[in-house]
């Protein structure tokens, strides 16, 4: 079995479907989540919002999903982004908040990339990784982050949470991601004053 192309018209349902039917019998929690994450992308043809360079993307599908790869489908690269050094720096927070033991270096490297990554992108953080809603990314968050997730005593809405936690360990005051500008309700997480 074969992934579609980017070019094709794929609901992206039927993505999801296609990587868990090339799964191992019993798909682990993390298969399935990078399932719904890469089918995501996949059926919008963003695979490059993922934030992973085609080696990875196909390293990781391979493990996941043995096969379903088919590497021409993937990206050559990623494009270069003006936030990387974000990107960068929140992959690192993610990473040492991860879960021990960490199943997979591999696995927790390329999530803590591809939640990192979306937060470039200027809507709502579930909208961004192609999920259904918060509790989503709140089930994701709090599988692998849990420490991290428990310091969210307020409530904030995840990107600005992740932004935030981000900025406190660099000892700066607390800024937006770089995609929330873009969203429909950074007035609510950012009033002016």
């Amino acid at each position: 079995m074969t992934l579609p192309t980017e070019l094709e018209a794929v609901p992206r349902d039927a993505c999801v479907t296609i990587l868990l039917n090339s799964a191992p019998k019993r798909a682990r929690a993390d298969t399935v989540t990078f399932a719904r994450l890469i089918g995501a992308k996949l059926a919008s043809g963003e695979l490059l919002h993922l934030g992973l360079a085609r080696d990875l993307l196909g390293a990781l599908t391979a493990r996941h999903f043995p096969g379903a790869v088919e590497i021409e489908a993937f990206p050559e690269r990623i494009a270069d982004a003006q936030h990387q050094g974000f990107v960068d720096e929140l992959r690192k927070l993610l990473l040492r908040h991860e879960r021990p033991p960490v199943a997979n270096a591999l696995d927790a490297w390329c999530l803590a990339t591809i939640i990192a990554t979306a937060c470039l992108r200027p809507d709502h953080l579930w909208r961004d990784l192609g999920l259904t809603g918060r509790d989503d990314v709140t089930e994701i968050l709090t599988r692998h982050y849990p420490r991290l997730v428990a310091r969210n005593v307020d409530n904030l809405r995840w990107k600005r949470f992740l932004a935030q936690q981000l900025a406190l360990a660099k000892g700066r005051a607390p800024e937006p991601a770089p995609g929330c500008p873009g969203c429909e309700d950074f007035g609510l997480c950012f009033p002016k004053t």
